[in-house]
């Protein structure tokens, strides 16, 4: 029996990584996560095919961008082991990784940018636990339910 499809929700700051850069490249792999409970859901709950939205963070009007797709199954994250990268960890090793990242392929671009405000009006619909809304969450990398996936892309 398939697993259902399961959808998530990335965050990525528009000057290092937005929904244009990944329309140009097509496939990129989704390096530099450094926050444990994101890895688990990188490396534990997403496969391919799955839905994921692409957040804009931290920029003049923050807001989901675009959509796109899981393309493919965990691997570990390159920059770990990269003595020059920003993401280098000294206790990481390649027979024991600590990072992992997937690949994200782009679907489309939102025929607007949902802006982070106009989501919050909908808190109670999407449910006290909707980690984007939630109060003190910095997730970068989070689940997103089937009913708030259609909600959001309801909004566009």
């Amino acid at each position: 029996m398939s697993r259902p499809k399961r959808y998530w929700m990335m965050k990525s700051e528009p000057d290092a990584f937005s929904i244009d850069d990944l329309e140009r490249v097509g496939t990129e792999p989704w390096s530099g996560v450094r926050n444990y409970q994101a890895r688990n859901f990188m490396r534990d709950g997403m496969r391919p095919g799955d839905g994921v939205m692409i957040y804009h963070s931290n920029c003049k009007v923050p807001g989901l961008a675009g959509l796109a797709r899981v393309a493919s199954i965990a691997y570990p994250d390159e920059t770990q082991f990269d003595r020059g990268s920003h993401y280098f960890d000294q206790k990481a090793t390649r027979e024991q990784p600590r990072w992992f990242l997937v690949d994200v392929a782009f679907d489309r671009k939102l025929t607007r940018v949902i802006p982070l405000q106009e989501i919050k009006r909908h808190t109670d619909e999407l449910g006290e636990g909707f980690a984007l809304t939630a109060r003190g969450s910095r997730l970068s990398v989070f689940p997103v339910t089937a009913a708030q996936w259609k909600l959001l892309l309801s909004l566009e």
